[in-house]
């Protein structure tokens, strides 16, 4: 073969594998294409899902959002023709003062033992004023306006069956579970779903207490820090998480030192005014001795949600107090649950658990015997007022004596706490007031 036909033979075979891969080529094309087309047509429908979403999203929170105002305003109108909300006495059941340290299976003996005692005389419980609460809306002493739907929260009456346990429930000094005053209720509002709980913020520590800084009175201040720690120790707070709890509380202090006895504060500001006086040949203007005298006062109120400010603030690390220390169906304890953040002052003796009360007691001494006692007498009635405490208790009066500006028996602060629920979004708001007698004062809000 010559050289010019080996030339021929090799040209003729590039040809051949060159016309061979050709639809190999076309097939890698078309399937780059098509991943290309599959990643634009699912980046299109994604974002058009997620349009989508979003409009619904905000569609639904617009809704949830009216629900929660609404619902909001509703309660404070209501609010403000309720009499002060009443307690009741509960001599045959269980105290609720205790049940924040008890485990999940203490927690079911005891409503096992409640339930077998009174299965021996349903009747007489059914029957008994004090051990039945028959309140269905809020125009009753434990309830606001035209609500009927309270998922029988205010009644231990919901019990058919005496021999089942879990049919049973602890309640608190107003009939609802503790801290509530009154059974949440659950209304509708357009297309909302509206949750409306109410609590009793007197009958918690107040976290301004660890802050008492009595420069004349040191004692109290070592009184007021050691009752801070016995809070927190019953709560499972460790002590190094004790100590991080109270300097940061001693910041906050730096701010807005903590007083018990509030007043008004007027503040007079003078300003010098710049006048004008006239010449022969020009018009200037000089300083004079005038001054402007402003008065501007501060209202109780007002200093009170300063500190429910600084307390909601990321000054103080929450979490610590969130954390749960029992989370059940029907029970969720954690400190923040029984600590008073709203820049509360006193403690309620009618509603206050066992920890509270000794919290409070400490500044007098013999807290754990007051304690008891007050939690075993106003089972069978509630005290009307602090000479009341001191009659009964006629042997640890001048202890009492001495926690008298810590304490009340009737509370006059309260949070409000609303949720609703539209769809895929939820609007929330807490509002903390002070109510005496009619009048409502609105503390703070925080609306999520």
């Amino acid at each position: 073969m010559s050289v010019g036909a080996v030339r021929v033979v090799r040209h003729e075979g590039l040809n051949n594998c060159g016309t061979g891969n050709r639809p190999g080529i076309v097939l890698l094309v078309t399937l780059v294409l098509l991943v290309v087309l599959s990643t634009l047509g699912y980046t299109l429908s994604s974002r058009l899902a997620a349009r989508r979403h979003r409009d619904r999203y905000i569609i639904d929170y617009s809704k949830a959002r009216y629900g929660c105002d609404s619902a909001v305003k509703y309660a404070l109108a209501t609010l403000q023709d309720i009499s002060e909300p009443v307690l009741i006495a509960r001599p045959n059941e269980p105290d609720f003062s205790d049940l924040f340290i008890l485990s999940e299976q203490e927690y079911e003996e005891l409503l096992a033992e409640w339930a077998v005692e009174k299965a021996f005389s349903p009747l007489e419980s059914v029957g008994d004023d004090n051990d039945i609460s028959d309140s269905n809306d809020f125009n009753d002493i434990n309830e606001i306006g035209e609500i009927t739907d309270f998922n029988d929260v205010n009644q231990v009456s919901g019990i058919t069956d005496f021999n089942d346990p879990n049919s049973w429930t602890v309640r608190g000094p107003y009939s609802p579970a503790w801290p509530f005053i009154t059974g949440p209720a659950e209304i509708e509002i357009g297309s909302a779903t509206v949750r409306i709980e109410i609590e009793d913020e007197n009958a918690k520590y107040p976290v301004g207490w660890a802050m008492l800084d009595d420069k004349d009175d040191k004692e109290m201040q070592r009184e007021a820090l050691a009752g801070f720690e016995t809070f927190c120790e019953w709560m499972d707070v460790n002590g190094v998480q004790i100590d991080e709890l109270k300097g940061q509380l001693k910041q906050i202090s730096v701010i807005k030192p903590f007083e018990l006895d509030l007043k008004s504060i007027t503040r007079v500001e003078r300003t010098p005014i710049s006048t004008r006086t006239r010449t022969p040949t020009r018009t200037r203007r000089t300083r004079t001795p005038i001054v402007r005298t402003t008065r501007t006062t501060i209202p109780v109120s007002a200093q009170i949600a300063d500190h429910a400010k600084l307390f909601h603030s990321s000054l103080i690390d929450t979490e610590v107090l969130a954390r749960p220390t029992i989370i059940s169906e029907r029970r969720k304890e954690s400190a923040l649950k029984y600590m008073g953040m709203w820049g509360s002052r006193k403690v309620n003796i009618n509603t206050a658990p066992r920890h509270v009360l000794e919290a409070a007691f400490t500044f007098g001494g013999d807290a754990d015997e007051i304690a008891e006692e007050i939690i075993q007498r106003r089972r069978m009635k509630p005290f009307t007022n602090i000479e009341d405490l001191k009659r009964a208790l006629f042997g640890y009066s001048n202890a009492i004596e001495k926690c008298e500006k810590y304490i009340t028996t009737a509370s006059k602060f309260f949070t409000i706490k609303v949720t609703a629920v539209s769809g895929v979004a939820k609007a929330s708001a807490i509002i903390a007031i002070t109510k005496e007698g009619k009048k409502i004062v609105k503390i703070a809000v925080i609306s999520g």
